[in-house]
C-alpha cells in the first residue's frame, strides 16, 4: 500500500495532498487541545508502533507480500485524530528515510492509511461495540473487525488511485504515463492479498491487543469508548505504569522485525521503475497483476518521478552493513526512535 514515487501523476498526488491537508489541521488542534502528559507518550508509542508492524512482511497469495498497519489498534486506544497523526508520522518518516513510499505520495499514502483508516475504524468500532462494557467481548470482537476493513478500505483507496492512472495519463501512442494497470487489474490484485492475509493480520493484532489492555488496564480503552451502558461499577482508574507492557511489547518487536524480510517478494505497486526492464521481475510482476504482461520498461512518467528523491536507508538496509538482517533491525530501531523524539519534541512545542 506505500505507493512509490511515480505511479501517480503529480496532479494526483497534488488532490491527495489537497485532501490531506486539513484532516492534519483538524487532527493537529483537537490534539494539541487534549494534550496532557499521558496523550504525549501514547501518540509516540502508537506512532512508533504502526511503523514497527509495518515492517512485518507477510507473503500474499500472487508471490507479493503485504503487512499490518496498526491502524484499528492505535484508533481504538487513542483515537481517530491521533491516530492521524501517529501513523502519519510513521509513513513520513517511512519516506523520507526508507524509500518505503514515494515523497510525492506521501499525501496519497497518509490519505488512505492514516486518515481513512482511522475514520473507518472508528465509525467501525463504535459501531460494533455499541455500549457494551469496557471489558466486555464485544470490544474485542469490534477491534478486530475495525482493524480488518480500515486496512481493506485504505487498499481499495491505493487500489482506485492505481487503476485510475492509465484512464487519465496517456503519451501519444496512448502507453501510460504512470501506473500502467487498470481498474480491472489493479482492484483484485491488490484486494485479494488484503482480504485474506493482511487484513486477517490487522484483526489479530487490533482484536489481540485489545483482549490484553482489558487485562492489564481497561483505562486505555476509554477514550473511543462512547456511552457505556451503566453496570453499577466505577470506571477504570489509570494504573500508576500504564504503558510499560506496550513499550516492552514495541522492544520484543523490534528485536523480532529481521524475521520481516523472510517473505520473498515485493508489495503489489510498488515496484522500482528499473524493475520493468528486467525479464525475471517482469514475470514476478506479470505473475502478481493477473497473468498481465508488465510493460518492456517503466512508463515515461514513472522513469521521470522514480528518482526524485533517494532515501539514505533505502529498502531499510543500511549501505555500511552487509547483512540484510542485522540493517534492517537498525533500521527498526534508528525509525522507531527517531519517530518516538520527533513526537515528544512536537508535543513538548
Amino acid at each position: 500500500m506505500h505507493i512509490p514515487d511515480g505511479y501517480l501523476s503529480p496532479a494526483t498526488c497534488a488532490v491527495a495532498y489537497a485532501a490531506s491537508v486539513p484532516f492534519w489541521r483538524i487532527a493537529l488542534k483537537r490534539v494539541k487541545k487534549a494534550m496532557n502528559a499521558r496523550q504525549v507518550p501514547l501518540l509516540s508509542l502508537f506512532a512508533a508502533l504502526s511503523f514497527v508492524i509495518m515492517m512485518f512482511n507477510l507473503p500474499l497469495p500472487g508471490g507479493t507480500t503485504g503487512h499490518a498497519t496498526g491502524i484499528g489498534l492505535a484508533t481504538v486506544v487513542i483515537g481517530p485524530w491521533a491516530a492521524m497523526l501517529a501513523v502519519s508520522v510513521a509513513l513520513i518518516v517511512q519516506a523520507l528515510f526508507f524509500g518505503d513510499g514515494g515523497v510525492t505520495a506521501i499525501g496519497a499514502n497518509c490519505f488512505n492509511m492514516a486518515i481513512a483508516g482511522s475514520l473507518v475504524a472508528y465509525a467501525v468500532y463504535r459501531l460494533v461495540a455499541g455500549r457494551s462494557a469496557l471489558a466486555s467481548a464485544r470490544r474485542v470482537v469490534a477491534a478486530g473487525i475495525a482493524g480488518y476493513l480500515a486496512i481493506n478500505v485504505s487498499a481499495l483507496l491505493a487500489a482506485v488511485e492505481f487503476g485510475i492512472q492509465p484512464m487519465l495519463y496517456k503519451d501519444a501512442a496512448g502507453a501510460p504515463l504512470y501506473c500502467p494497470y487498470p481498474l480491472n487489474i489493479a482492484i483484485p490484485a491488490m484486494m485479494i492479498g488484503h482480504l485474506t492475509i493482511a487484513g486477517l493480520a490487522e484483526l489479530v493484532v487490533s482484536a489481540g491487543v485489545v483482549a490484553f489492555l482489558q487485562r492489564s488496564d481497561l483505562s486505555l480503552l476509554r477514550t473511543t469508548a462512547g456511552n457505556i451502558r451503566d453496570t453499577g461499577q466505577a470506571l477504570p482508574q489509570a494504573s500508576k505504569r500504564p504503558l510499560r507492557p506496550l513499550w516492552a511489547g514495541l522492544a520484543i518487536l523490534l528485536v523480532l522485525t529481521p524475521l520481516g524480510i523472510l517473505a520473498a517478494g515485493s508489495a503489489w505497486g510498488e515496484w522500482m521503475a528499473s524493475d520493468y526492464a528486467n525479464p525475471a521481475v517482469r514475470r514476478e510482476i506479470a505473475l502478481a497483476s493477473l497473468h498481465h504482461a508488465a510493460p518492456q520498461r517503466a512508463p515515461q512518467g514513472m522513469q521521470k518521478l522514480s528518482s526524485i528523491w533517494t532515501a539514505p536507508f533505502a529498502r531499510y538496509a543500511p549501505p555500511y552493513i552487509r547483512g540484510a538482517a542485522f540493517g534492517y533491525l537498525l533500521s527498526a530501531m534508528f525509525g522507531a526512535g527517531l519517530i518516538v523524539v520527533v513526537v515528544l519534541l512536537v508535543g513538548r512545542s
